[in-house]
Order: C-alpha cells, then sequence, then structure tokens
C-alpha cells in the first residue's frame, strides 16, 4: 500500500502534461496566434529595417529565421496573448522565439539561436498591411 501512494502521486503530478494542457509541452504553435489576422503583414526591426511576409499560418511566426524547414517545437509558455516556444531543426540550428499578441493587427517577435552555424537575434513589431499580394 505504501508504494501505491508515491505512484498515484506521481500520476497526478504527469496527468496535466500528458493531456498537453500545461506549460512545458511539446507542440506546434502558441493558442495566442489563432487570433491573429492573415494576410500581409511588415516586420519592422528598431534599426528601421522592415521586410514583408504573406501569412497563412499565423505559427510561422515562430521560426521565422528557419522559415520553412521542418523543426521540433517546444512551448515553455501559451497564454491567451501570447508565449514563448524553443525548437530544434536537425543540421540546421535551433531557435527560441517570444510572441506577444497586442491586437489581432499587432504582435512583438523576439527570437534568437543558431542557424547554420552562426548566431541570430532580432526583434520585429510586425503589423498587419492588407491582403497577400
Amino acid at each position: 500500500m505504501k508504494m501505491l501512494r508515491p505512484l498515484a502521486l506521481a500520476a497526478a503530478l504527469l496527468a496535466p502534461l500528458a493531456a498537453g494542457n500545461a506549460a512545458g509541452r511539446p507542440d506546434h504553435g502558441l493558442t495566442a496566434l489563432a487570433g491573429i489576422e492573415r494576410g500581409e503583414w511588415t516586420l519592422r526591426a528598431a534599426d528601421g529595417t522592415s521586410r514583408s511576409i504573406c501569412i497563412s499560418d499565423p505559427q510561422v511566426l515562430l521560426q521565422l529565421q528557419h522559415r520553412g524547414v521542418t523543426c521540433t517545437r517546444f512551448v515553455v509558455e501559451d497564454g491567451s496573448s501570447g508565449g514563448r516556444v524553443t525548437y530544434n531543426c536537425p543540421g540546421i540550428g535551433n531557435g527560441a522565439t517570444r510572441v506577444v499578441v497586442e491586437t489581432p493587427r499587432l504582435v512583438r517577435v523576439e527570437s534568437q539561436g543558431i542557424s547554420r552555424g552562426l548566431p541570430f537575434s532580432f526583434e520585429y513589431e510586425g503589423r498587419r498591411t492588407g491582403a497577400c499580394r
């Protein structure tokens, strides 16, 4: 009977993780990104440089440095207004990204990591600018 108590305690502690309801779970995205609008977005850096991307799947914001690459993601924090993920792209690199969703048309993205052996780090303010071309 004494042996079953630690097992029951361990099962109770691990159940939320197994169900996928808690942060700290492998996953493919952040809940808050589901609320942003699809379309053309302009990502502006603090130095004034910008780039435009067409967002049909908002989860693309999680690995801008490794777009189009199949990577393993791990959700570190997931909330209604944003969160953080880490990801690993075998043979190419890895990264950690934090996203804050201010409104359905305004996001903040911070990411850093390694890409093809070189470090990267960026911060963008993203605004929806219209329909994709």
